[in-house]
């Protein structure tokens, strides 16, 4: 008997080394650590393996899905909100329907629910993807929509597939169906939200990070199993967690805090995700030997696969040509910017007659701050839509990026996981159907997985794009960031950590030096310089939090830009400190 501890740790280091042996052989890592997994399991010492599918689905999904909704890129996710919730719930329904009526009429005894079942299972996409695509530097805009569809496609196949277990069960009813699944979300979306608020709340009274990150790791979990509990999808929860918390840190969290988080979480995800194709690797072999003993075979399963397959990416050919056609025609109408220009000049005028003459105006703008903050509010409307035409010109999506999408539609960890939740009482059908979904993520991970590169390649659409923010938008935000420290520092409105005031003669003295990265000799002798400075970041970041709501500036710029205001700070401290004790 091996012990469990060695093999915690080997798949640890396993995990480890195929997550970097992969990208040098561009080959991704969960398909390195399925093969490992699958010529391990075939060593005459390893004894059968199996893994209660409930430890998958409650103890590793939550956190994976919470850890990328955290990562989200809100303004692009809030602009293509619309397609990606049709990759995410209708072309889920609409693949769950179509492989369930296949297979209902090509497998003998099985209801059409159970067939809906299995659809919902194969339906979702994996975020496999979504790293190769980055890699290859696809278009941002095809990312987001890949990230948010494998986000959010989970979520809803697993509350589809509770749906179909239950029909299965008590008989199917389309009402009570379609109560469960509403009932299902809105209770997710409610306690996932109140959940995400709390942990925002809490944890920015917790000062120290580790700390701070031990209660993170909670979250998911938080809001999992309430909602479990009260019949809502947990794991939507748990998404909807993730996005509040991923909304509010930049402003809650302290540098510190949102440092450790990124990078705890980023090895969780790595362990866990890479756990479970690796698992998936050593279990294969008992699926297969399951299937051999059956009178179908192995070949009965394999068509099954082959065949559901190919329908999959056949309904997500035609929902994805349907969607380009679409946002074609959308994208056309956008671009009225006229109408936009229209009421910004409207809104320049009203904002000179107030000046002017505010009496004029009634007692509804007799307040003069609440007026400004009106107008204030409607400039950022204004200028985020403004941004938004200008995103949907830029980046238009045409077939060659809907050929991405269709052939990045991958199976993986959700598929994996649901599988081994079918009813027990199933009989012989059980192990054909977890069989089949098996081969269907595999087939997937390794026919689409292994030619995606050269798909990209062949639309021409390789390099496009990057996983940063492009050179000139990370110059013109640093510009604005430097403006605004300046700004504060003319306006004396900054102070020191422990509340006192800086000398005219420091501000004077500092000058712009004050936005440039200080130089270590002349920071050894003039602290103050290093503490104006210091309290200078936090007029940035604010400036930064305002750009981030009008749409100027992409997510990864606006990341890029708070981690260098993060780390800065975090440099600054520490000399500040070192010179304390000195």
């Amino acid at each position: 008997m091996i012990d469990p501890l060695i093999v915690v740790v080997a798949g640890v280091v396993v995990v480890a080394l195929a997550t970097v042996i992969g990208p040098r052989f561009n080959i991704a890592g969960p398909l390195i650590l399925l093969a490992i997994g699958a010529g391990v399991s075939l060593l005459p010492f390893i004894p059968p393996f199996a893994v209660n599918p409930e430890i998958i689905l409650v103890g590793v999904l939550p956190p994976l899905l919470y850890s990328a909704a955290v990562q989200l890129p809100a303004v692009e996710f809030r602009r293509d909100f619309a397609p990606i919730a049709g990759l995410s719930v209708l072309l889920v329904v609409f693949s769950s329907i179509v492989l369930g009526l296949f297979f209902w009429a090509v497998i003998p005894g099985l209801g059409l629910a159970l067939g809906i079942a299995l659809g919902a299972i194969l339906s979702p996409t994996d975020a496999v993807a979504t790293s190769i695509a980055k890699r290859l530097g696809i278009s941002p805009r095809v990312v987001t929509l890949l990230e948010g569809e494998s986000l959010l496609n989970d979520a809803t196949a697993l509350v589809l597939l509770r749906t179909a277990t239950a029909a299965v069960a008590s008989g199917f009813a389309f009402g009570d169906a379609l109560a469960s699944f509403a009932w299902a979300v809105v209770v997710a979306l409610a306690l996932g939200a109140i959940v995400g608020w709390v942990n925002l709340r809490v944890r920015e009274r917790v000062s120290n990070s580790a700390a701070n990150t031990a209660l993170s790791f909670t979250v998911p979990f938080i809001a999992y199993l309430p909602t479990e509990h009260l019949g809502g999808s947990g794991l939507v929860a748990a998404v909807v967690a993730g996005i509040v918390t991923g909304q509010g840190a930049a402003r809650r969290f302290t540098p510190e805090q949102r440092i450790s988080d990124r990078l705890n979480w980023r090895t969780v995800e790595l362990i866990l995700e890479g756990g479970v194709f690796l698992v998936f690797g050593l279990e294969l072999k008992d699926i297969v030997i399951a299937n051999v003993r059956a009178d179908e075979g192995l070949w009965h399963a394999a068509w099954l696969a082959l065949s559901a397959l190919g329908i999959v990416l056949a309904v997500r050919a035609l929902y994805v040509s349907a969607l380009i056609w679409v946002q074609g025609r959308r994208s056309r109408r956008r671009l009225r910017a006229d109408r936009v220009a229209g009421a910004r000049e409207r809104l320049d005028r009203f904002e000179r007659a107030y000046h002017d003459a505010p009496e004029q105006f009634g007692a509804r703008a007799a307040d003069p701050a609440r007026t400004a903050r009106r107008v204030g509010w409607m400039r950022t409307r204004i200028a985020r839509t403004m941004a938004d035409l200008d995103y949907y010109r830029d980046t238009p999506l045409g077939a060659r990026h809907g050929a991405v999408i269709v052939w990045a539609g991958m199976r993986g960890v959700v598929t994996l996981a649901a599988a081994q939740t079918l009813p027990e009482d199933l009989g012989p059908l059980r192990p054909l159907l977890i069989f089949v979904a098996f081969l269907v993520a595999l087939f997937s991970l390794v026919l689409q997985g292994l030619t995606l590169p050269r798909v990209v390649r062949a639309t021409g659409l390789a390099g496009e794009g990057g996983e940063g923010p492009t050179r000139e938008e990370q110059r013109a935000l640093d510009a604005e960031l430097r403006d605004a420290a300046v700004a504060a520092v003319r306006a004396g409105s900054l102070t020191r950590r422990d509340g006192g005031s800086f000398s005219p003669e420091l501000i004077e003295r500092a000058g712009a030096r004050l936005t440039q990265p200080p130089d270590d000799e002349a920071s050894a002798r003039v602290r103050d310089f290093l503490e104006l400075r210091l309290a200078s970041i936090e007029a940035m970041r604010r400036r930064l939090h305002t750009v981030g709501r009008d749409g100027r500036y992409s997510t990864a710029a606006l990341r890029h830009a708070l981690a260098e205001l993060d780390a800065d700070q975090l440099s600054l401290e520490l000399r500040i400190d070192d010179g304390e004790g000195d």
